[in-house]
């Protein structure tokens, strides 16, 4: 009996909508920020995620800087920051990401940083001193902090606030039946009760916070979503399209068109929230300043 070998054809990924396609990083701006982060030795979310705006970006002198490390200890399906056992916190960390603030002169600058919950006390000062040292050191310059969940620690989160950022965020990223796979280790209601409690401590403060779409959410559960955060007086939400980062991460279920980006931010806008951004390649700090300043509770400079 002779064999037969048949070959199976290799399956070839659909080529992205136009939509979702972004310029490579280039430029003259885009190498010197490069190069300024490595001679501070900071990390940026925008290479560590992978983020589609990253040329964009920092073509304007534009870049969310991670601070505590760039070792998480969480490991959320969606994220490609890299996941382990971190160092211990550097302290000096916060003087040097504002050194980098005021030599790029910028006028909104966004920090966030990785999960650490191994020292969560250490991490909120960290913010508190970064949000102090760019005072300092960037006189002028708006401070939008994008913070992980403390574990919903009270005392974590009112350290934060203390030291009065303009903007402060913290992503809801998902909807409740997705949380386990996507954010590991958090807790929906624990997203929520820090945004209603960083309210609560500071009225006049900014709250913002990020859900993707396309990891197998109905839009019903993201417009519960929605509602639940105008509930606790959020006032900026994003909405952005899930990208996988790599085969290791989890799949994405389905692409929005930006007709269904445009319909998701005019209900959002009737919930009450001041300002949403709504689109294909959103993330948390693309065109933060915009967002912030459009909601009249801070300045545009």
């Amino acid at each position: 009996m002779e064999l037969i070998q048949i070959e199976t054809a290799r399956k070839t990924p659909a080529p992205k909508p136009e939509w979702l396609k972004a310029r490579a990083p280039g430029g003259e701006n885009y190498h010197d920020l490069k190069r300024l982060a490595r001679s501070l030795g900071l990390h940026t979310v925008c290479e560590s995620a992978h983020c589609p705006n990253i040329g964009e970006c920092w073509q304007h002198k534009t870049a969310t800087f991670m601070m505590l490390g760039n070792t998480c200890t969480r490991r959320c399906g969606f994220c490609a920051v890299p996941k382990g056992r971190p160092d211990a916190i550097d302290f000096d960390e916060p003087r040097r990401v504002a050194e980098a603030v005021a030599i790029l002169g910028l006028k909104h600058a966004v920090i966030t940083s990785v999960n650490r919950d191994d020292d969560i006390i250490g991490g909120a000062k960290a913010f508190a001193m970064v949000i102090d040292e760019i005072r300092k050191q960037a006189a002028g310059c708006q401070v939008e902090v994008l913070i992980p969940d403390f574990q919903g620690k009270p005392e974590a989160i009112q350290i934060v606030v203390d030291a009065r950022p303009e903007v402060l965020n913290h992503n809801t990223e998902s909807v409740p039946r997705l949380y386990r796979v996507v954010r590991s280790g958090a807790r929906y209601e624990r997203t929520l009760r820090l945004l209603e409690y960083a309210k609560e401590l500071n009225p006049k403060g900014v709250t913002k916070s990020g859900v993707m779409v396309g990891l197998g959410e109905e839009t019903s559960e993201l417009l519960d979503v929605f509602r639940d955060l105008a509930k606790v007086n959020c006032d900026i939400l994003t909405i952005g399209q899930y990208l996988r980062p790599s085969k290791d991460h989890l799949p994405m279920a389905r692409i929005y068109a930006p007709q269904e980006f445009a319909e998701l931010k005019t209900e959002a806008l009737k919930m009450g929230f001041r300002h949403v951004e709504s689109g294909p390649l959103v993330r948390s700090s693309y065109h933060a300043h915009e967002q912030a300043a459009s909601t009249g509770l801070t300045m545009l400079v």
